[in-house]
């Protein structure tokens, strides 16, 4: 059977990219948490670096740092973006967690998949894409999480509709490709997006997948 152009896409995104070995490791639920938390609207590596100082200064846990205070939570955090929120979203999931779920996030994470999501996105900080990352990384669930760069390739892939949403992408998306495939779908398209199809001016010059690309002919003249 010949492969339509979503496939092919998928195919040389693969051969173009290496998964990152991160992937393949087990991912601890509230860690994971707590990094996406601290993600949001900060770079990789700021990210990275305010992780890496909240887990030098507390046991990640949410004992720890539901019982922490909030300005040393803000201190370990100030290399990235809106700290003084995230310190106090930290601070206030973490004690749900410790609380309503004895601390423990797999009760949730093992609920059918719509209602864990519902069930995550009623946690304070967590949006339809928080609630993604952890069901797809930590439980493995059939959900593609949409962040800026899947948004923003999946359109000018034409994957999905120009002008969707948060949800109508994620369901264009699914609905193109096999659950198998989540994983991959969403890894290598911010790849992709990182390296190629970048937001100002995307490389389409260099771009290993301009043949199938329908947004080509709108950035000629960055070639």
């Amino acid at each position: 059977m010949a492969e339509n152009r979503p496939e092919k896409i998928l195919r040389i995104l693969r051969k173009t990219f290496t998964m990152p070995k991160w992937i393949s490791s087990d991912n601890d639920p509230f860690k994971t948490l707590i990094v996406t938390i601290i993600s949001q609207n900060t770079s990789d590596r700021n990210t990275a670096k305010a992780f890496e100082n909240l887990s030098n200064k507390f046991k990640m846990t949410p004992e720890a740092l539901a019982n922490a205070e909030t300005d040393q939570i803000e201190e370990c955090l100030k290399v990235g973006g809106l700290y003084k929120n995230k310190a106090k979203t930290i601070k206030q999931i973490s004690k749900i967690i410790l609380e309503e779920y004895h601390g423990d996030l797999e009760p949730i994470l093992s609920l059918p998949l719509e209602e864990a999501r519902e069930t995550l996105m009623q946690l304070p900080g967590v949006g339809p894409k928080t609630a993604d990352v952890m069901l797809l990384f930590c439980a493995e669930r059939p959900t593609i999480p949409v962040d800026t760069h899947v948004n923003r390739v999946s359109k000018r892939l034409g994957l999905a509709p120009a002008d969707a949403d948060y949800e109508a992408v994620r369901e264009a998306l699914q609905t193109t490709y096999n659950p198998k495939d989540y994983l991959a779908v969403h890894v290598l398209l911010i790849s992709h997006g990182r390296k190629y199809c970048k937001a100002r001016i995307p490389l389409c010059k260099e771009c290993p997948i301009k043949m199938l690309c329908p947004s080509r002919y709108l950035w000629e003249k960055n070639d």
